[in-house]
């Protein structure tokens, strides 16, 4: 006999565009906002009743009019407002993530996009708790030195060539957990600084000190998750045309890449589940 196993819905991916207007000079605010809830819901699979369902057409409606009534603030304050709004009766979990590009300005009123960079932010409220996850999206970093990768297995298939020199570069995913005081620009800078400066051994090493910057400049992080893909730099031969290569001709691989994923907690944290699934649905 089958049975209904955990569960969500909602509307994802409100496109969002906030217009401040002060005077002359506006401000842009670009998010995307995408809304999961659950609590008791069994009715509405097993039987159609639809009386506990929200519509996510309503969802959308309701990012729409916070945004206006309530202006959007931080992703993490616009996220948590609208978590607790939509708690209540049957849904005891609110998941809401807030997901903002940025537009740099041009003139008073002009604006372009030009970073790739998306900043993230996850609440998840019930009715007696508020979960806050922050991060990045897309950040792209390279080093031309101050890269090594050696001492490594080698076997039959091993074509690798061991390296003290080599160009690394990667695309930082990263999400932290804190309790809603943690500031992201210092959360920011804690990685560049750390990348910039890190002598690496292994993007696995690099990887643990820039999760660990952030707990340093950060003591309401409890917790950091990071993906890096390595952006493969690989010295181009150019022997067959008489010239040398010291470095400084590479093509740049874009797949297949290796995927460097890991956690970085504090000693008295707690571990909030598998690595990629850290935002449980009860």
């Amino acid at each position: 006999m089958p049975r209904l196993g955990i569960n969500q819905y909602g509307k994802a991916e409100t496109h969002l565009v906030r217009v401040m207007r002060d005077g002359d000079t506006h401000e842009v605010r670009d998010l995307l906002v995408s809304v999961a809830l659950s609590g008791e819901l069994s009715a509405v699979h097993l039987e159609g009743d639809n009386s506990a369902v929200l519509a996510t057409d309503t969802q959308k409606n309701t990012v729409y009019a916070f945004a206006k009534e309530h202006g959007v603030g931080t992703p993490e304050a616009f996220a948590a407002l609208l978590a607790r709004h939509f708690v209540g009766g049957a849904i005891t979990q609110a998941r809401v993530e807030v997901r903002e590009v940025t537009w740099s300005r041009m003139a008073a009123h002009a604006f372009v996009q030009a970073d790739r960079t998306v900043r993230v932010a996850v609440v998840v409220a019930s009715e007696s708790a508020l979960w806050t996850l922050s991060g990045i999206s897309g950040l792209v970093v390279l080093k031309t030195t101050d890269s090594e990768f050696h001492g490594f297995p080698r076997d039959r298939y091993t074509t690798l060539a061991e390296t003290t020199d080599r160009v690394l570069a990667t695309e930082v995913s990263a999400r932290w957990r804190h309790d809603g005081s943690a500031s992201f620009e210092d959360a920011r800078s804690a990685l560049l600084r750390t990348f910039a400066g890190h002598h690496s051994l292994s993007l696995q090493q690099t990887l643990y000190a820039m999760g660990s910057a952030v707990l340093s400049d950060c003591p309401s992080v409890e917790e950091i998750r990071l993906s890096m893909p390595n952006k493969h730099h690989f010295v181009v031969d150019l022997t067959p045309f008489g010239l040398t290569n010291d470095n400084e001709v590479f093509h740049a691989d874009d797949r297949p890449y290796g995927l460097i994923e890991g956690a970085v907690l504090r000693d008295d944290a707690s571990d909030a589940g598998p690595l990629w699934d850290p935002y449980p649905l009860v």
